[in-house]
């Protein structure tokens, strides 16, 4: 390589994505000439390479943004145009029937994929504790990676590991000794430096100082500065101005990441009717986009709209046959709809694309023993097991709890369940149904201890709740009986026992 110019080897490292290599050889040249501008540029070019975050998908609001958010929203919106308040179908055994697809801790029906937004709750955050107690890791009742403070913490961690690799010689940049509006006329290296600032530095603010010194000096007609000008107001919070700016964006030049940075804000106003409008304008110029369709898919998710979501994951996969998210959350579906058969046809498809972790085996097991295949439920069981790590083993035997139960197994399921409490002691649907079979043992006294802490630690599951009345209505306590039966209806208005336990309680109330 001794021939070949450092200048165009550096280049071409960036292109293949070799960082290491393209930064020590800018570093090389800039020792030699440190007013090289092509050199810095092709080095912090690499350097937000190592750092990007992809921010489009990194839809979700720190606890600082839930309890600080000055933006008025309806606080009683029509059910089925906001996200804080989806439309609740009135078919019991539906689709999204709590009794039929368990629900996440924040409320929402699990929807087969873990994603930022999954962990939105479903009433709107009111308090610090909830704030806090939604950082839960979705989909599981284990711990997990925790909600960040605010959106900029989630991105500085994310970024921590990448930051480790940089080079050695310092920050690229001195912030603070920046001229703004001497380079914000030339086109070229602000781009570079807004990105800079926006995925390295982190320093919002001083990116959008830029992107308005730079808009201004191409007399508000680049769609590229009005993109960033509306990226880095939607950063701060401000989202009338980043509507305002990305809509002139678009005005300007259609691009699929603006509708999708706009989309993101809409959600965050949440007007999700205005984010599916835009999405479907976009799907309609960009008829072989998959991500404007995965947006749709997403938006009815949260609306509690499965008919619609389903729809869009089935045309996401004709576009992309490889969509993990589609195939993950279609594979639920069917599953949920008492079709595994057609489910397992999902998550092996999931496997031979290479991924090979705990869930996929689990649900794998699952639809195998629904499907009455128990030789192969049994093997995929054992597969999650010797993969799982301690934030996924109690899921795991949970579900072989559950398969005990299903064959009759008493003894197996309550060491399964025991085993489950013992790997994750806050696993609430475990404890419950402890509970349950220390009912059938005549252990009241403990029964009742583990409901109440399935209570305390699954507050957003009706089963412990029902149960916890239905126990004290055998034990002759009407009282409490009934405010365990008002909490259950509560969280699940169409739950037929615990209708008719309530009719029960209030007779034996007219009668006392």
């Amino acid at each position: 390589d001794s021939d070949v110019d450092p200048m165009w080897m550096a280049m071409s490292k960036l292109r293949r994505g070799r960082l290491e290599e393209c930064i020590s050889l800018c570093d090389e040249i800039l020792s030699a000439n440190p007013a090289d501008q092509a050199a810095w540029i092709i080095k912090c070019k690499a350097v937000i390479k190592q750092n990007y975050i992809d921010d489009i998908e990194l839809d979700e609001e720190g606890v600082a943004e839930m309890l600080l958010d000055e933006n008025a929203v309806a606080s009683m919106p029509r059910p089925g145009t906001s996200v804080s308040s989806p439309q609740v179908s009135s078919k019991v055994g539906g689709n999204y029937d709590p009794m039929v697809r368990p629900v996440s801790q924040s409320g929402r029906p699990m929807s087969g994929f873990a994603r930022p937004s999954s962990s939105r709750p479903m009433s709107g955050t009111g308090s610090i504790r909830e704030a806090l107690q939604s950082g839960r890791r979705t989909g599981s009742s284990s711990g997990g990676v925790a909600r960040p403070m605010t959106t900029f913490g989630r991105e500085v961690r994310l970024s921590t590991a990448s930051l480790s690799n940089t080079s050695s010689n310092g920050a690229l940049v001195d912030v603070e000794k920046l001229n703004l509006r001497k380079y914000a006329s030339r086109t070229g290296l602000a781009m570079v430096l807004t990105d800079y600032l926006l995925y390295v530095e982190h320093n919002t603010r001083k990116a959008l100082e830029l992107c308005a010194e730079a808009t201004k000096e191409n007399e508000f007609r680049s769609w590229w500065w009005k993109a960033r000008l509306g990226k880095c107001y939607f950063k701060l919070g401000l989202l009338r101005e980043a509507e305002q700016q990305l809509q002139s964006s678009l005005r300007i030049q259609p691009v699929i990441n603006t509708y999708l940075d706009l989309c993101n804000v809409y959600l965050r106003m949440d007007v999700p009717n205005t984010g599916l409008d835009l999405l479907t304008e976009a799907a309609e110029k960009f008829t072989c986009e998959p991500r404007l369709l995965l947006g749709l898919a997403r938006i009815y998710d949260l609306l509690n709209d499965p008919d619609n979501a389903i729809m869009y994951y089935k045309k996401v996969l004709v576009l992309d046959a490889s969509n993990v998210e589609s195939i993950a959350c279609l594979g639920a579906h069917f599953f949920y709809a008492d079709q595994p058969e057609m489910s397992i046809r999902y998550y092996r498809r999931l496997l031979q694309m290479g991924v090979n972790n705990t869930e996929v085996w689990n649900n794998i097991g699952l639809c195998c023993f629904h499907s009455s295949q128990y030789d192969m439920a049994l093997g995929c069981f054992d597969r999650a097991l010797s993969i799982a790590d301690d934030d996924q083993m109690a899921d795991v035997w949970y579900n072989i709890g559950h398969i005990g139960i299903s064959l009759g197994d008493l003894g197996l399921a309550y060491q399964a369940f025991k085993v489950a409490v013992s790997v994750d002691p806050q696993h609430g649907e475990a404890l419950n149904n402890i509970a349950v079979l220390e009912m059938r043992r005549q252990k009241f006294d403990f029964a009742k201890s583990c409901f109440h802490t399935a209570c305390e630690v699954c507050p957003h599951s009706f089963e412990p709740f029902y149960n916890s009345a239905l126990m004290a209505y055998r034990m002759g306590d009407f009282q409490e009986a009934h405010q365990y039966t008002g909490k259950a209806l509560k969280l699940y208005p169409h739950h037929v026992d615990s209708k008719e336990l309530l009719a029960l309680l209030q007779k034996s109330f007219l009668n006392s």
